[in-house]
């Protein structure tokens, strides 16, 4: 409706993951199941609008059936290329770069990368969102003034928005609302 091709939503980060009680992740874990087998069924509306779903994190730390449900589901949408959805689960900003690190470095331990060759757009393209643009705005909810480990590569210049309400209370009203004021700030990037 408002024209915007890629959004993340920030699902579950690696912190909840260690540090949540059981019974809560296993919650977590079935609602996850039940809401992304909805969008295996061909009337979903990812079908309907050609929407590219990726899953970004370590998500081969959450429960086998989820992680096959996930991959289906990236499968069922890979040729999708209207809109790009990620969500980030069993992620983390830090973690997401150390992975690209590690990435990096294994081509120049096995000699198919020298050092000259690692530069900026090296390493974004060994982000989990490798191919996507940069972050241009950042909605933070639940009335903290942090970014909490979210898309720190990607988000360097970007706008940030924090409201008070928790996800479940945010409104299409919330969102019009800091679109209106983001279309009015200057951006910087760095300058």
């Amino acid at each position: 409706e408002f024209g915007i091709k890629y959004a993340t939503l920030y699902s579950l980060s690696l912190e909840n993951l260690a540090r949540r009680p059981k019974k809560e992740l296993e919650m977590i874990f079935r609602i996850f199941e039940m809401e992304f087998s909805k969008i295996l069924m061909p009337n979903h509306e990812a079908h309907k609008y050609g929407v590219r779903i990726r899953i970004i994190g370590r998500v081969h730390l959450l429960p086998k059936k989820l992680q096959e449900i996930l991959r289906e589901v990236e499968r069922v949408t890979r040729k999708y290329k209207n809109y790009f959805l990620n969500f980030a689960i069993a992620y983390g900003g830090k973690q997401e770069i150390t992975d690209a690190v590690k990435r990096i470095a294994k081509r120049v331990k096995t000699g198919k990368l020298s050092l000259r060759e690692i530069d900026e757009h090296m390493v974004e393209k060994n982000l989990y969102t490798n191919g996507q643009p940069p972050v241009d705005l950042i909605i933070r909810t639940g009335g903290e003034k942090r970014i909490s480990n979210f898309l720190l590569w990607q988000g360097a210049y970007a706008e940030l928005f924090f409201v008070d309400k928790m996800w479940p209370e945010f409104t299409k009203e919330d969102f019009v609302k800091i679109l209106k004021e983001f279309s009015q700030r200057e951006r910087k990037f760095g300058k």
